[in-house]
């Protein structure tokens, strides 16, 4: 099914007893069991006021789309998307709840949604939160969507905040000899002045990328105080090597196409978790400041185990066999649950 209206999906819900939204496809794994919903065909920007920072757009609109809409007007979403050249849509990156690099310093996708159209478990076209920023009436139901995978709903129609982009940008990249040094060195910058764009640590780079966003004057400044701090261990990365890296990092191509796993952590607990991979034989990765591990895992049976053991979760955003995206521990918190049998009761939509 490809309906090109919100009516047409609502239509198709109630002609089912389960359905799954599918979007660009770029994140096939997250897809629950169902008959499938196609959004390719519910696409175009509504409204775009780019003095008031906001636009609305349908949930099968590309994110290419939009991204190329507010660059014309000087502006971007600061949590860089993911997968957009791969054609990631806009409601499947919602539905996905996944940021990338950006999100350190700017924030997760989550706090630049304002507001939703999706479809419930019923049938019935529900919007949640506006289309102004300033927006407090009633329950937030915008966020709650957010990573939900079209579990309590098919998201139909988003409106998101947007920021000016950058004057310039440079990046750093910094020398660490171990996942300890490089967590401190992250600390020291996550609490200085220099108010990084995104922080990434590489450890087969045994290195910390760091990207500066403002006026070039201030940049190159900020450049030379992180460079004092760590005499000889700081480099400034040129224009284009930097360009590919963070689209890299938006794109993970650094994956080369093996199953990628998703796991939440805390700077403090880096150390720990590399010291335990090593078990696991040679796994690409990257650790993003945004609180977030990114695993290229060959052998996802290995890290489920692992991050079980260390009552840790993890979500497969693309590749392997499994049926379900969760590895690890996996609680159900009893909010999900209420509000899964409040928005679809019958059950039509995947399981959490």
């Amino acid at each position: 099914m490809a309906p090109d209206q919100a009516a047409e999906v609502a239509d198709a819900v109630r002609a089912y007893p389960r359905v799954a939204a599918v979007g660009g496809g770029s994140k096939r794994r997250l897809v629950g069991a169902g008959e499938e919903i196609s959004l390719r065909g519910l696409t175009g920007i509504l409204e775009y006021h780019a003095s008031e920072f906001t636009f609305t757009a349908r949930a099968g609109t590309p994110v290419a789309e939009v991204a190329a809409a507010l660059a014309e007007e000087g502006q971007y979403l600061p949590f860089d998307p993911l997968f957009v050249a791969a054609g990631a849509t806009l409601g499947g990156t919602v539905a996905a709840g996944i940021s990338g690099p950006g999100r350190f310093r700017f924030g997760g996708l989550r706090d630049f949604l304002i507001g939703v159209q999706f479809v419930d478990g019923r049938g019935e076209l529900i919007r949640g939160g506006g289309k102004v920023v300033k927006n407090a009436a009633g329950f937030d139901l915008p966020k709650f969507l957010v990573g939900s995978m079209g579990r309590f709903g098919i998201v139909t129609e988003v409106c998101f905040k947007v920021f000016p982009a950058p004057v310039a940008s440079l990046t750093l990249k910094v020398a660490c000899a171990d996942a300890g040094v490089a967590v401190e060195r992250m600390v020291t910058v996550g609490s200085s002045r220099w108010e990084a764009d995104a922080m990434e640590y590489l450890p087969q780079d045994s290195a910390v990328w760091l990207r500066l966003g403002g006026p070039e004057v201030a940049l190159e400044k900020m450049a030379r105080e992180i460079a004092a701090c760590w005499p000889g261990e700081v480099e400034i990365v040129a224009a284009g090597e930097a360009d590919r890296f963070w689209a890299d990092a938006r794109e993970v191509i650094w994956a080369d196409g093996a199953p990628l796993v998703k796991v939440p952590l805390t700077l403090s607990r880096i150390a720990d978790l590399e010291a335990r991979l090593r078990e696991l034989g040679p796994m690409p990765r990257r650790y993003s400041a945004g609180a977030a591990g990114w695993f290229a895992c060959p052998d996802e049976t290995a890290l489920d185990a692992m991050l079980a053991a260390q009552g840790s979760r993890g979500l497969a955003i693309r590749g392997g066999g499994g049926s379900s995206p969760w590895l690890g521990s996996c609680p159900s918190p009893e909010v999900a649950r209420a509000v899964k049998s409040a928005l679809d009761p019958d059950g039509r939509f995947p399981s959490p």
